[in-house]
């Protein structure tokens, strides 16, 4: 018997005694029924245009500095090979440093106040970027950008774990992540735009780039004050019967709302989430996935610019791998959701872009090596909405899940500061040999870890069941205090 099996004991937050409750149990307990996808269709239509668009906007901020690279940014601030890439560590320091700490006080704060507030400061930063006139204030820019930005990807996921049951979630990720993809993609796009205010206020192309997305952000961050919904219980625009049955569901996969008093998290939970085997094969994979992702965002343009393209030509150029990208993950999140799949799905990627980043160590045809990031950047791209899903499917209570979400963004990023080292100082263009052989040899170890934690997961799902049957299934309960330990609690492959 799965956890989305369980009766829920909240006779406050359900109350069956009410004339709705039969429709509630009957079609909280089929989240495909007609009319609870319509239910789940009116939820994606409040939530999901919002959150996806904060996180393009966190990526074209984040990254929009690779496309003021070649539009002279390192030329006119007088900046070696390695201070840029000590420029892009220096985001990548405070943006670890800051995952865990926000996503503990997302609970206290509420995603309605901290999330917009992130957005506005981290506009704010961005665009102080495009008045900066030498390295030192680059870097202070920098550091800050990573400090207000850092929290907003755990924050995001688990703001969305608390709005739809488990076997909904990674189509939802994925939806939002297909952001960075877009993100990737559009910033070539608008970078070729703006780079033709080369000169207007006596101020060069990229820090127009800079300015104008980053007073965009801030005006955006404003409005989601009014435009993020809080929790699910907040949800004005659902009936009552259609939020029972939200709630119904969150509970049956023993989601706590926000409107509601959490117990678990505790110290004892928190530590108890570092020693988990499921968590620490993700995190592993986390970390070898962020070298190859955040690799690919800062230095495609270069790479691009490297394979016989130039100006304008290389900002356009790395926008199709990236559209590539935001199609797969949405598509194949759709079928991973039906049949319950994570591993299989990052497993796949992984091996598209092993294949990519062999094409591209063993070709000196730059036409072949272009073709072969529709392979690398794709398969790189869309392993990160599995991987955020999986976490967040196989850790309860909230403060486990809440850890491990803020966990993984900092494993990726300490890869981030890896890939900004391979690619920007250790392994220079245009080959990039030592950085390819690298990722390369990540793509297998991603292989391994996700078929090693599947095999774990299947054990610990027959160890439970064997204990259910042992017990009986009269001894049913709420999954709510035990979380993910508990034996009606499970995982998700």
């Amino acid at each position: 018997m799965s956890a989305s099996s369980q009766p829920v004991q909240d006779s406050d937050m359900l109350d069956r005694k009410e004339s709705t409750s039969d429709y509630t149990d009957r079609e909280a307990s089929n989240c495909d029924s007609p009319k609870a996808a319509a239910v789940w269709t009116k939820v994606d239509f409040f939530v999901l245009p919002v959150v996806t668009l904060v996180y393009f906007l966190s990526s074209l901020d984040r990254s929009n500095v690779g496309n003021a690279r070649i539009a002279g940014l390192q030329q006119d601030l007088k900046m070696t090979d390695n201070q840029y890439s000590i420029a892009l560590t220096a985001t990548l320091i405070t943006y670890t440093l800051i995952d865990i700490p926000s996503n503990l006080v997302l609970n206290a704060i509420g995603p309605r106040w901290m999330v917009p507030t992130m957005v506005i400061l981290w506009g704010i930063t961005c665009t102080l970027q495009g008045v900066v006139h030498n390295y030192a204030g680059l870097i202070v820019a920098r550091l800050f950008l990573g400090l207000f930005e850092g929290g907003l990807l755990p924050a995001i996921c688990l703001y969305l774990s608390s709005f739809y049951p488990r076997r909904q979630l990674q189509l939802r990720i994925a939806i939002m992540f297909s952001a960075t993809s877009m993100a990737s993609a559009f910033s070539g796009l608008l970078a070729a735009a703006i780079l033709k205010m080369e000169g207007v206020g006596n101020k060069p192309g990229w820090a127009w780039l800079f300015i104008l997305e980053g007073l965009f952000t801030v005006l955006f961050g404003v409005s989601c004050y009014w435009l993020l919904p809080n929790t699910p219980n907040t949800l004005t625009f659902l009936s009552k019967e259609e939020k029972q049955l939200v709630l119904y569901a969150l509970h049956e996969d023993g989601i706590i709302s926000g409107d509601e008093k959490d117990e678990t998290y505790t110290k004892v939970n928190f530590i108890h989430t570092f020693r988990q085997p499921h968590v620490i094969l993700v995190m592993i994979i986390g970390f070898m996935n962020g070298s190859t992702l955040s690799g690919l965002a800062y230095f495609l343009p270069s790479i691009v610019a490297n394979l016989g393209y130039s100006g304008t030509k290389a900002q356009l150029m790395s926008v199709p791998p990236f559209a590539v990208g935001a199609v797969l993950s949405i598509v194949t999140a759709f079928f991973a959701d039906r049949f319950g799949q994570r591993g299989l799905n990052i497993v796949f990627f992984a091996t598209i872009a092993m294949i990519g980043f062999s094409i591209f160590y063993v070709s000196f045809v730059d036409h072949v090596r272009y073709g072969s990031l529709f392979l690398l950047v794709p398969g790189t791209y869309c392993i990160a909405p599995p991987l955020g899903t999986w976490l967040a499917n196989n850790s309860a209570p909230l403060i486990r899940r809440a850890t491990a979400l803020g966990l993984l963004p900092a494993m990726t990023n300490l890869g981030s500061i890896l890939s900004t080292w391979l690619l920007g100082a250790i392994s220079p263009a245009p080959r990039y040999t030592s950085a390819t052989v690298t990722l390369l040899v990540f793509q297998i170890v991603i292989i391994l870890c996700a078929a090693l934690n599947m095999v774990w997961l299947v054990r610990e799902n027959r160890r439970k069941a064997c204990s259910r049957a042992a017990i009986g299934a009269e001894q049913q309960h709420s999954i709510i205090g035990e979380g993910d330990d508990s034996i009606w609690f499970e995982y998700v492959l």
